[in-house]
C-alpha cells in the first residue's frame, strides 16, 4: 500500500495548494489577516506531502517495486542503485514530480524570507505560487500518475534509456529545473504588483536576488546539459540547436534581459512595465518548454515520449497562465509605468539595447523552434530549421552586445559622459587589435579564431579597466560589493565563452576513419594508434571496448578506451572517450566493425581534436558564478517593515555592504 500513500500525499498537496492559492487572495482583497495568514502554513504542508510522495517513488525504485508501472518501465534488477535514483526523473511522470518538488522548495524558501514584506503583498505572492502548484499537481494526478499499478507484477522491469545512464543525468535535470521553476518567483512578484496596481522600486530590489539565483541555476543546467550531450552522444558537439535545447535557452535569454531590466527599475524606477512583461515571458517560456518536451509534438533525444493528450492539458494551462497574465498586464500596466528620464548616452540606454537584443534573439529562437510545427499544421510539408538559421542570426544579434559590454559600467545613470568612454575604446581596442594580429600568425589567418581572440581581449580588458577604476577611486571595503563582483565575473565569462566557441569552431579537426590494429592517424599534432577491440562487461551492460594510444612527438599522451555498449534489452549505446585538457580535448568515438578484404579487426572510428572546447563551459560557469555572487549582495537584505509604514521607506532601511 506504500504507492497508494504517495497518491494520497499528492491529493492532499493539491488541496493545500488550492487553499494557498485562493484564501490569501481573498484575504488580501478584503483585508482579512486570518485568510492571508493561511499562505505560509499551507505552503509548508504542501511541501511536506510532495516530499513524502517523492520519497515514496524513490523507495519504490530502490526496492524494485515493479508493481508500480513507472518503476517497471524505467528500471530493472541489473540497474545500479545510483541510476535507479536518477531513473526517478528519467521519464515523464517522475520528472514532473521532481518539478513539483522543486517548485515547493522555492515556495518554502519564499515563505521563509518574505516575512519582511508587507502582509498584503506577500499574501498575493504566495497565492500566485500556490495557483501554479495547483496546475502542476492537477496535471500529475489526473494525467501523469507516477504511482499507477501494473498487475500482475512482472518479475523484472524494462530499463532506463541507455542515453540517460550517465553521471550527468544525476544532476542535470534537478539543476535545470531549479532554474526553470525559479522564474516563477519573479513571475509571482510581478503578478502581485499588477494586482496591487503599483510597482515600487523596493519590491523589484527584493525580487532581484531570486531572479539572479534562478538564472544562475538555469545557466548551470544548460552548461551541464551541453557537457552531457558532448560526452555521451558521441558526436563531439556542444550545441545543436535541438528544439528541447532551445526550450531551455529561450527563458535563459529572457531571464538575462530581466536581470538587467530589474537593475534599471530598481536604480532609476524606469522600464517598470517592461520588467513586468519580461517576468511574465520568462516564466511563460519555461512553461512552453514543458509543453514542447512532454506533448509529443517534438522528436528529440531530450524529449519524453508522452501521450499527446497530456500536451492538451499543458497547452490549456499555458493559455490560462499566459493569457491571464497578459490580460492583467494590459489592464494594469499603465498604472505601474513611469520612472526617471534618461539621456541617449547613459547606462540605461546601453542596458536597454542589450535588453532588446536578448528579447529579439529569444523571439528568433522561438520562431525557428516552432516554425516546423506551424508548417506541419498548415500542411506546408516537412520544414527543417537548423544550425544554418540559428548560427547566422544569433551571432548578428549578439554582436552589438559584445561591442557595448565594456562601456556599460563606465556610464552613469541618467546621463553619461563621452569622455569616460574614450580611454576604454582606445585601450581595449588597441589591445584586442594587437592580440588579433599576433594570433593571426598562429591560426593560419582563420577569421573565426582571430575574432575569438579579439573578443576575449576586448571584454577582458574592459573588465580589468573597470576593476582598476574601482580600486583607485573607492575606499577599501566598498570597492567590490557582491553585485559589482558578480557583474565583472559574468562579463568575463561572456568573453571566455565567445573565445571558446569561435576557437573551437575554427581550429577543431574531425576525422572519420577505418583503422585496423596497429594503424595510426595523425590529427591536430597528435598520433592516434588503434590497438584493437576487446570484450568487457559492466554492471548491466557488455561492450566492445577499443584501445587507442595517443602520442605526440613520440611521447605518450593518453590511452583512450571508447566503448560500444549493449544493454539487457538489446539497446546499443556509444560511450566516447575524452582526454580533457585546459587548451584542448582529444575525443574518440567507436563506430562499427569494418572487416573487409584482407583487413582483419578493422573498425570505424571518429577522431576529434577540440581546442579550447572547455572554455565554452568555463565561460558558462563564470556567468553562473556571477549570477550567484550578485544575489549575495547585502544591499538586497531588507529590514522588517512596520505595519502601515510606507513601502518606499525600504530604500532608507537597506543594509549596505
Amino acid at each position: 500500500m506504500i504507492p497508494e500513500l504517495g497518491q494520497l500525499a499528492l491529493i492532499l498537496a493539491l488541496l493545500l495548494a488550492l487553499a494557498q492559492g485562493v484564501l490569501p487572495l481573498i484575504g488580501a482583497w478584503r483585508g482579512n489577516r486570518a485568510l492571508m495568514a493561511v499562505a505560509r502554513p499551507a505552503a509548508a504542508g504542501q511541501a511536506v506531502f510532495v516530499a513524502m510522495a517523492f520519497g515514496i517513488l524513490v523507495w519504490a525504485f530502490l526496492h524494485f517495486d515493479f508493481s508500480v508501472r513507472y518503476v517497471a518501465e524505467n528500471s530493472n534488477l541489473e540497474l545500479p542503485w545510483y541510476y535507479r535514483i536518477a531513473a526517478v526523473w528519467g521519464a515523464h511522470e517522475g520528472s514532473l514530480l521532481l518539478w513539483i518538488l522543486i517548485l515547493n522548495v522555492w515556495t518554502v524558501a519564499l515563505a521563509a524570507f518574505s516575512t519582511k514584506l508587507p502582509e498584503v503583498f506577500a499574501a498575493r505572492v504566495m497565492a500566485v505560487m500556490g495557483l501554479i502548484a495547483v496546475g502542476f499537481l492537477a496535471f500529475t494526478i489526473f494525467t501523469s500518475d507516477p504511482f499507477g499499478r501494473l498487475l500482475p507484477m512482472p518479475g523484472d522491469g524494462a530499463d532506463l534509456n541507455p542515453v540517460l545512464q550517465d553521471p550527468g543525468m544525476t544532476f542535470h535535470p534537478p539543476v535545470l529545473y531549479m532554474g526553470y521553476v525559479g522564474f516563477s518567483v519573479a513571475f509571482a512578484f510581478s503578478i502581485a504588483g499588477l494586482l496591487g496596481g503599483e510597482m515600487e522600486q523596493a519590491w523589484v530590489r527584493w525580487a532581484r536576488p531570486w531572479t539572479n539565483i534562478a538564472w544562475g541555476f538555469l545557466t548551470c543546467g544548460i552548461v551541464a546539459g551541453s557537457w552531457w550531450a558532448y560526452a555521451e552522444l558521441g558526436w563531439g558537439g556542444w550545441w545543436f540547436w535541438d528544439p528541447v535545447e532551445n526550450a531551455s535557452f529561450m527563458p535563459w535569454l529572457v531571464g538575462l534581459a530581466l536581470i538587467h531590466a530589474q537593475a534599471v527599475t530598481e536604480k532609476r524606477g524606469s522600464l517598470r512595465a517592461w520588467t513586468i512583461l519580461l517576468s511574465i515571458f520568462a516564466f511563460s517560456l519555461s512553461l512552453l518548454g514543458t509543453f514542447l518536451v512532454r506533448s509529443g509534438v517534438l522528436t528529440s533525444v531530450h524529449a519524453f515520449a508522452s501521450d499527446p493528450r497530456r500536451g492538451v492539458f499543458i497547452l490549456a494551462f499555458l493559455t490560462i497562465v499566459v493569457g491571464g497574465s497578459l490580460l492583467l498586464y494590459a489592464l494594469r500596466a499603465p498604472k505601474v509605468a513611469g520612472g526617471k528620464p534618461f539621456a541617449l548616452l547613459s547606462r540605461e540606454t546601453v542596458l536597454l539595447i542589450g535588453n532588446l537584443m536578448f528579447a529579439v534573439a529569444a523571439a528568433m529562437v522561438l520562431l525557428g523552434t516552432l516554425f516546423p510545427l506551424i508548417g506541419d499544421a498548415m500542411h506546408l510539408g516537412r520544414i527543417s530549421v537548423g544550425p544554418p538559421y540559428f548560427g547566422f542570426l544569433f551571432p548578428l544579434l549578439m554582436l552589438p552586445v559584445v561591442l557595448l559590454l565594456p562601456f556599460g559600467p563606465f556610464l552613469r545613470w541618467g546621463k553619461g559622459e563621452a569622455s569616460l568612454l574614450k580611454p576604454v575604446l582606445l585601450r581595449a581596442g588597441i589591445a584586442a587589435a594587437a592580440c588579433a594580429i599576433v594570433a593571426a600568425f598562429f591560426v593560419d589567418g582563420k577569421l573565426k579564431a582571430i575574432a575569438g581572440v579579439a573578443a576575449l581581449v576586448w571584454l577582458g580588458v574592459g573588465v580589468l579597466l573597470y576593476a582598476l577604476k574601482r580600486w583607485r577611486e573607492m575606499p577599501r571595503g566598498k570597492r567590490y560589493p557582491a553585485e559589482l563582483a558578480g557583474m565583472l565575473l559574468a562579463h568575463l565569462g561572456v568573453g571566455v565563452f565567445v573565445a571558446g566557441v569561435l576557437l573551437t569552431e575554427a581550429l577543431g579537426v574531425t576525422s572519420d576513419v577505418r583503422m585496423a590494429p596497429g594503424q595510426t592517424q595523425h590529427i591536430g599534432g597528435y598520433d592516434f594508434r588503434f590497438d584493437g577491440v576487446q570484450r568487457t562487461t559492466g554492471p548491466n551492460w557488455r561492450a566492445d571496448q577499443g584501445t587507442i594510444t595517443v602520442t605526440r612527438d613520440g611521447h605518450a599522451v593518453a590511452v583512450m578506451t571508447p566503448q560500444k555498449r549493449t544493454y539487457p534489452r538489446g539497446q546499443v549505446q556509444t560511450e566516447s572517450a575524452v582526454d580533457a585538457g585546459f587548451f584542448r580535448d582529444l575525443y574518440v568515438a567507436l563506430g562499427e566493425p569494418m572487416d573487409a578484404g584482407n583487413i582483419e579487426g578493422a573498425w570505424s572510428l571518429r577522431l576529434y581534436y577540440k581546442p579550447f572546447v572547455r572554455w565554452i563551459w568555463g565561460g558558462g560557469l563564470l556567468m553562473m558564478l556571477g549570477g550567484f555572487t550578485c544575489a549575495a549582495d547585502k544591499r538586497f537584505r531588507l529590514k522588517r517593515i512596520a505595519e502601515g509604514e510606507p513601502l518606499s521607506a525600504l530604500q532608507l532601511q537597506e543594509t549596505r555592504a
